[in-house]
């Protein structure tokens, strides 16, 4: 069974940057399609940026030319590059597979961006 485990937020001022990272446990990792959700106060998880099993990658428009997501298989991570990032952009940030699966849900990492 894969678990997933996000590292890297934090609090940023505007226009400044963090990477997340998220460790996958399981050896099936490389075969899955990988993605970043975030959510914000009072709504629904939704996707961020995407990222096939051969690095293909697909961002949501709010968040494309600012985040880049990539992978390293051998490593069984994934990260997400946040540049200017924006008080709106504060959020609990998760990864999971794409689609995603209830069981892979973690506890997620915290991004705040102040004003």
């Amino acid at each position: 069974q894969v678990q997933l485990v996000e590292s890297g937020g934090g609090l940023v001022q505007a226009g400044g940057s963090l990477r997340l990272s998220c460790a996958a446990s399981g050896s099936i990792f490389s075969l899955k399609a990988m993605a970043w959700y975030r959510q914000t106060p009072g709504n629904q998880r939704e996707l961020a940026a995407s990222i096939t099993r051969g690095g293909s990658t697909n961002y949501a428009d709010y968040v494309k030319g600012r985040f880049t997501i990539s992978r390293d298989n051998a490593k069984n991570t994934v990260y997400l590059q946040m540049n200017s990032l924006q008080p709106e952009d504060t959020a609990v940030y998760y990864c999971n597979t794409n689609p995603a699966l209830y069981i892979y849900w973690g506890q997620g990492t915290q991004v705040t961006v102040s004003s």
